[in-house]
């Protein structure tokens, strides 16, 4: 092992250096952020059909669609790459996430207060810039934070937030329309923003913790005895090393044995060029491509789901959002998965999500039973949801075996693979819903087609040992 010199300051009493910058302080904060953004993202959903209406508009599944894809092309396309880049490049957090609440904020105004559909669309891209912060920023944040082996398992709890706000707002969006009318919904998404920018300016990043002689990293604190340290607070392959740290009047010197990351200097290279290092590798192209197909069949029911169930059984936007809560099992879903994936690896988390939710895509085609075609869609959420735990973990681990590429980095691939996917989902199903005949028939079986290629896709490549590559070992 060697001896690494290392100059640390002690960190000031009171203060809670150490939980704020623990990785299950940062695992929380992001799963916030996570489930603020997509409350504000999915509380409208039960509501902008009927506002429409009200406002004299037609076709609103097509209107509603393109709010949806003005939200999400915003999320991914032009604020990304330049938020992955800062990111890496000045190797800071928490300023973007904050940043990146505050023009939360301004967009939920916005759309309260907006007089015309053109302002709408306007106040959404705002929101998308939003959430592209705590999409590509707060899952690296989680990355520098968190040990290697529990990685996964931190990733699914933070991911847990995007099941918990999709399920909150459709829900609260419904009842507080019908109760105190159209900004109802926005004054509670405000005041969630609150909440959650509290925990985004009580967080310490690992940087910063560092400098006080404190390491999120630590995992055993009873057997280094409090004072494990890393040397560097950027991610990257563990070694073993021995750090010595000099005390003078403020200072302490010990030989602690300590994993530590290696040296990463700052990236400046482009998301383009990320990107395309990415493809080179079939583990991460197949992440990529199993993004896309997540966003694809999230987004592709949604401004269609309402109206669906209108047609069917005749329900209103309350009961439209109690159709939404009924999806409330998958919450646990990401954090199961995320577990399941740092014990058995995440190519037998990716394809036991996607061989088990296949059937209920098809069972939501039935309109024989709304009972039957709430607990389908309540499963099929739950094995969509958990897939996103071994989907970020595996990007995360490919990473690491790449010369300078960060988490922003590869995050902000991640969050652009699922904007493309989750851009074109509601414009797809908005457009099959209006101009075909059977319009949910057709955007089932497409989410259906889609669940069968990933299956495939990951049994081939998901994992540093996949599946197929274990079969033909065994033959």
């Amino acid at each position: 092992m060697s001896t690494l010199n290392v100059h640390i300051s002690r960190a000031p009493s009171g203060l809670g250096y150490r939980w704020r910058s623990s990785y299950w302080f940062a695992t929380f904060t992001v799963m916030l952020g996570i489930l603020v953004d997509l409350l504000a993202c999915t509380i409208i959903i039960p509501v902008m059909p009927f506002h429409l209406e009200q406002l004299g508009y037609r076709r609103v599944s097509a209107l509603t669609g393109w709010l949806l894809f003005a939200y999400v092309s915003s999320s991914y396309y032009l604020p990304t790459p330049p938020i992955a880049v800062f990111s890496e490049r000045y190797n800071t957090r928490r300023m973007p996430l904050i940043i990146g609440l505050l023009l939360l904020v301004g967009s939920q105004v916005m759309l309260m207060e907006a007089p015309t559909y053109a302002v709408m669309c306007v106040a959404r891209i705002l929101q998308g810039i939003s959430s592209a912060m705590v999409w590509t920023v707060g899952l690296a944040l989680i990355c520098d934070a968190t040990p290697e082996k529990l990685l996964g398992g931190q990733l699914g709890i933070a991911m847990s937030g995007l099941s918990i706000g999709s399920l909150i707002g459709p829900a609260a969006g419904g009842a507080l329309f019908t109760q105190f009318g159209y900004r109802g919904p926005f004054i509670f998404v405000i005041a969630w923003t609150v909440v959650d920018l509290i925990a985004r300016l009580l967080i310490i990043e690992r940087k910063e913790a560092f400098v006080y002689g404190v390491d999120p990293q630590e995992v055993d604190k009873s057997e280094n005895q409090g004072k494990e340290m890393s040397i560097n607070p950027n991610s990257g392959p563990r070694d073993q090393s021995l750090v010595n740290v000099e005390e003078s009047d403020t200072r302490m010197t010990l030989n602690v044995p300590h994993v530590v990351d290696k040296p990463r200097n700052p990236s400046k290279i482009s998301i383009l060029v990320i990107f395309l290092e990415l493809t080179k590798s079939s583990r991460a192209l197949v992440a990529v491509i199993l993004t896309f197909a997540y966003g694809v069949g999230k987004l592709i029911q949604e401004p269609t789901l309402p109206l669906h169930l209108q047609d069917v059984w005749g329900l209103n936007s309350v009961k439209v959002g109690l159709v939404f809560l009924a999806s409330v099992v998958p919450t646990l879903s990401t954090a199961l998965t995320g577990w399941y994936s740092d014990k058995k690896g995440p190519e037998w988390a990716a394809f036991a999500c996607l061989i088990l939710g296949l059937p209920w895509s098809v069972v939501l085609i039935l309109k024989k039973s709304l009972a039957l075609f709430v607990v389908a869609f309540a499963i099929q959420k739950f094995f969509a949801s958990g897939i996103l735990s071994p989907i970020t973990a595996e990007l995360a681990r490919v990473s690491q075996g790449i010369e300078g590429v960060g988490y922003a980095h590869v995050y902000g691939v991640f969050n652009i693979a699922f904007g493309v996917g989750a851009a074109v989902g509601p414009l797809v199903g908005g457009q099959m819903y209006d101009n075909l005949t059977n319009g949910w028939l057709a955007v089932c079986l497409l989410v259906t087609s889609l669940i069968v290629l990933c299956i495939l896709l990951s049994a081939c490549f998901i994992g540093s040992d996949p599946l197929v590559k274990k079969l033909w070992k065994r033959r």
